[in-house]
């Protein structure tokens, strides 16, 4: 056994701390997300107050993903360096600070800023607790334990639908910005409580891949990296940028939805991931004992997902929530390839590996929901009605999706001759 497997191997953790650490990391996650969602809810509201178009929707949602991705690459290196724990609590820190910021503006500039700041702020709350699972959990395990990471941000979604909508009478935009500040603060008490100390891996020294230590360079250069990064930017960050954004403008300026039906449609489709991702977390580790592996699977999943789109884009007006939470269970097929990246690097590149595939993964979101918007308002040209340009611009990214999924399925299928040859 090498000095890094050993290492990994004596940081495993006993069930019942292994349930503790799971749940400290989900609470901070579920907040994430349900600041990841916020927007789409709200959306109607700052419309009015703020005058803001389509674009600048797709802009400032899309603000929260570029803080995100920007903060993705010294993230990974700084979790294989110091751990998840030191990590996250000052990474947390600074969500709390644009929480607070985003109560505070008066202006799209200034919303927009905070938007930002709370992106970089929260941008760790995932890849943290991945990147301790890659050392704490068994390989199978650590595919369970990712299912149900996204299953608790799903719920966080869940509770930026409904919930929020029957706050804001109350609370004011504002005012849930404020309570999220003081949520997201009380989480890092738990984090500070409940997680391990890092302790820094041993990189083997008898394969003289010296890369692992530090840098990107191992990471860029593995195929089976680069056969998952079209699908994770372009299928990944689209999946997200709908539920985060466009479903709810569309239900309302395509479907004839109210905001309070609007609300009620995100609700469900994010219940659905909720669920969704529930039954990839209990079927995984049944799935990798099968020799099913995420590829094999995400090449004859994900393309259920484009049938769904173009029913979608054909329906126009008569399709509704339904359809919409339909496209995002069928396109979870592709969040198999997250685990499956770190497991294919070894476990000491473990937090740079799931970064760098993350920023791939939300620079798509922030090109995804901003392009989207511009789409819209382009289409404009032609005479289209607003309706007839949401329908457009869904089909553009349809059309997208194939492409990137065929660039995948090239690799994964030149990866595979070359393994049997």
């Amino acid at each position: 056994m090498s000095g890094a497997s050993a290492h990994a191997h004596s940081d495993a953790l006993g069930t019942r701390a292994a349930v503790i650490v799971f749940l400290t990391f989900a609470i901070a996650y579920f907040f994430s997300a349900l600041v990841r969602a916020i927007t789409a809810t709200i959306s109607p509201t700052l419309s009015l107050e703020l005058d803001l178009n389509a674009g600048d929707l797709g802009l400032l949602a899309g603000g929260y993903f570029l803080g995100f991705a920007m903060t993705q690459l010294p993230l990974g290196n700084w979790l294989d360096r110091h751990g998840p724990r030191q990590v996250i609590l000052a990474f947390l820190a600074v969500a709390v600070v644009g929480c607070m910021a985003f109560a505070l503006a008066t202006s799209f500039s200034g919303l927009l800023a905070a938007r930002v700041l709370t992106g970089m702020g929260v941008s760790a709350c995932l890849m943290a607790p991945l990147t301790g699972f890659r050392r704490w959990l068994t390989p199978a395990t650590q595919l369970r334990a990712n299912s149900w990471m996204l299953m608790t941000g799903s719920l966080g979604m869940v509770a930026a639908t409904l919930p929020v909508q029957w706050l804001m009478p109350y609370t004011g935009w504002r005012g849930l910005f404020w309570m999220l500040a003081a949520l997201i603060a009380l989480s890092m008490v738990g984090l500070a409580v409940a997680v391990p100390r890092w302790r820094q891996a041993i990189a083997p020294a008898s394969d003289g891949q010296a890369p692992a230590a530090t840098g990107y360079g191992l990471i860029w250069r593995n195929p089976y990296f680069r056969q998952m990064l079209p699908i994770g930017f372009v299928n990944y960050g689209g999946m997200v940028a709908v539920q985060t954004l466009w479903a709810g403008p569309w239900m309302v300026k395509v479907a004839g939805y109210s905001p309070q039906q609007a609300a009620a449609g995100l609700f469900g489709i994010n219940l659905s991931m909720l669920c969704t991702f529930w039954l990839w977390g209990l079927v995984n580790p049944h799935l990798a004992r099968r020799g099913l592996k995420p590829e094999r699977l995400i090449a004859w999943g994900l393309p259920l997902s484009f049938v769904v789109l173009a029913t979608i884009v054909w329906r126009g007006a008569g399709a509704g929530w339904e359809l919409w939470a339909l496209f995002c269970v069928t396109s979870t097929f592709v969040s198999l390839s997250q685990p499956a990246v770190a497991l294919a690097l070894p476990p000491e590149a473990a937090g740079r590996a799931l970064s760098a595939y993350n920023l791939a993964i939300f620079g798509g979101v922030f090109g995804v929901q901003w392009g989207i918007g511009l789409l819209i308002e382009a289409l404009g040209v032609f005479g289209w009605s607003e309706p007839v340009r949401y329908r457009g611009a869904i089909a553009f990214f349809g059309v997208c999706c194939v492409f990137a999924y065929l660039a995948f399925w090239r690799a994964w299928r030149a990866r595979h001759a070359a393994q049997a040859s």
